[in-house]
């Protein structure tokens, strides 16, 4: 079990307490730590990711509570993955879709949930199999604004009727990301929020044209644009 070793060392630093026990409730948190490292460094062992899964244990060590319900392995290792994904908010330079970064709040429910039921982590494939992406893409996600997304890195496992694959939702996303502001207002004004071109002009305060304008070259540069990528 992953997590057994790990709640017997903290339940004995929580009785007697020192440096000693501490220290075997770091040791015993290696493998937890490691996993959730591996995930967003392509299998590799990152030493900032190292140092930032370590501080999220220690976290859980000062601040877990048993009242609150949750076992320590399971709360030790939402600390572990929150302090991973601020080091990487802090250190994101890339450009991450709101698509992928659901995908990864995904994984972090699904590991807890996996821990919490079974005492163990689950494997990439079933991982893969969740997410409904291939296994290679798996670890593509979870680095995801850390470094670049290459094409097609991130790809369906199989397609689901009435679904864009993941692949597309990533292109749209990047091919909306590279539009002005004032067009991806108006296309998000008219497509996700359903407003029509009147009240669109209304609330950004230019007149239907300019709307209409805006609309048609926003989505002549899109089309360029995935026409290219694909």
């Amino acid at each position: 079990m992953a997590g057994n070793g790990l709640e017997e060392a903290y339940a004995a630093y929580r009785a007697r307490g020192g440096e000693a026990e501490l220290g075997r409730v770091m040791e015993a948190g290696r493998r937890l730590v490691i996993y959730y490292v591996k995930l967003f460094s392509a299998g590799s062992l990152d030493d900032d990711l190292l140092q930032a899964g370590y501080e999220g244990l220690l976290k859980a060590v000062k601040r877990y509570d048993a009242a609150a319900g949750a076992g320590f392995v399971t709360y030790a290792s939402h600390c572990i993955m929150g302090e991973i994904r601020h080091y990487i908010r802090k250190e994101n330079t890339y450009y991450k879709p709101g698509c992928v970064a659901e995908l990864q709040g995904k994984v972090e429910r699904l590991t807890q949930e996996r821990l919490k039921s079974t005492g163990e982590l689950p494997q990439i494939g079933e991982l893969a199999r969740s997410l409904n992406v291939r296994e290679e893409s798996v670890q593509a996600v979870m680095r995801a604004g850390l470094v670049p997304l290459e094409k097609g890195e991130i790809r369906s496992l199989k397609y689901e009727s009435f679904k864009l694959p993941i692949e597309d939702k990533i292109l749209l996303q990047q091919a909306l990301q590279r539009l002005g502001e004032l067009q991806r207002r108006v296309i998000g004004l008219l497509f996700f929020r359903g407003l029509t071109q009147e009240q669109a002009a209304q609330q950004l305060g230019i007149n239907q044209r300019k709307v209409s304008r805006e609309l048609h070259k926003g989505l002549e540069q899109m089309a360029d644009y995935m026409d290219k990528e694909r």
